[in-house]
């Protein structure tokens, strides 16, 4: 991965992380299209980005996140993260697999996406601020995350948001607590991806390789800050309905570049 390939990668990391269009299913398309081959650098960029770019959430809410008044909100989180450590440790075989089959992250784009064309209708009366929401509930929200998981493609931010809303929590609510949990769980992620890489492919982590590391981060990061506050105006105004559009023209376009060999 040259230097090119890695801005242009952070600035599709820092769009879609936070957008119910899968962060990861939009690189591993990427991938392709710019020349980059799965080696485990580019594994090993791909999750630390992310939490680079999940890192804007700690600045723009800032407040709430170092408000150690309100201890509660620090244990939901917890509670909300555990479900996604266990079964992302269990299942890494199943991930690494799926990770790699576009035709599955396809699939998988498409589906999520149908799903999002009826969630504004389906959950019109959530009402619910995230103060209100039981630890209970934090755990449900959890476990929507897992879903994420299981199907790469899907979007963190879409299963929890939908998680949230299946739980009563208002659209801004619901992605906001969304972004939240990304922190500890990326945070967890990119711990793990970094020392799995340290232990079977030390020389991986040259000089070169941090550099490359830094820039993608610092790219993520403050392209991220921009999508968030765009992602939570746009979401109270206009639902969910337009990005299950486009997860399914995305989803459809990949599969035909896949069955005519383009891709």
């Amino acid at each position: 991965m040259d230097l090119f390939q890695a801005i242009a990668i952070a600035i599709i990391e820092g769009i879609t992380e936070f957008l119910p269009i899968s962060s990861t299913a939009h690189m591993k398309f990427a991938n392709p299209f710019l020349g980059i081959t799965n080696t485990p650098f580019v594994e090993l960029f791909e999750i630390v980005i992310q939490l680079a770019a999940i890192a804007s959430v700690v600045v723009i809410y800032y407040k709430r996140f170092f408000n150690f008044k309100h201890y509660s909100f620090y244990l939901k989180l917890i509670v909300a993260v555990i479900p996604a450590l266990i079964f992302g440790a269990l299942l890494k075989k199943h991930i690494d697999a799926a990770l790699g089959n576009l035709w599955f992250i396809s699939g998988v784009m498409i589906g999520g996406g149908i799903l999002l064309l009826f969630i504004d209708r389906l959950f019109s009366k959530s009402i619910m601020e995230q103060e209100e929401l039981t630890y209970k509930q934090s755990f449900v929200v959890g476990c929507f995350q897992v879903l994420s998981i299981l199907f790469p493609g899907l979007s963190r931010s879409a299963a929890t948001i939908i998680g949230g809303m299946s739980q009563k929590l208002t659209k801004k609510t619901a992605a906001e607590f969304s972004f939240f949990l990304a922190v500890p769980t990326m945070l967890a992620a990119s711990a793990k991806s970094t020392l799995d890489v340290y232990q079977d492919h030390p020389e991986v982590l040259n000089n070169g390789n941090l550099f490359t590391l830094l820039i993608g981060g610092i790219i993520a990061f403050l392209v991220a800050l921009i999508s968030v506050k765009f992602f939570i105006q746009f979401v109270q105004k206009r639902g969910f309905a337009l990005f299950g559009w486009y997860r399914i023209a995305l989803g459809l376009t990949i599969m035909a570049l896949l069955y005519t060999k383009y891709l």
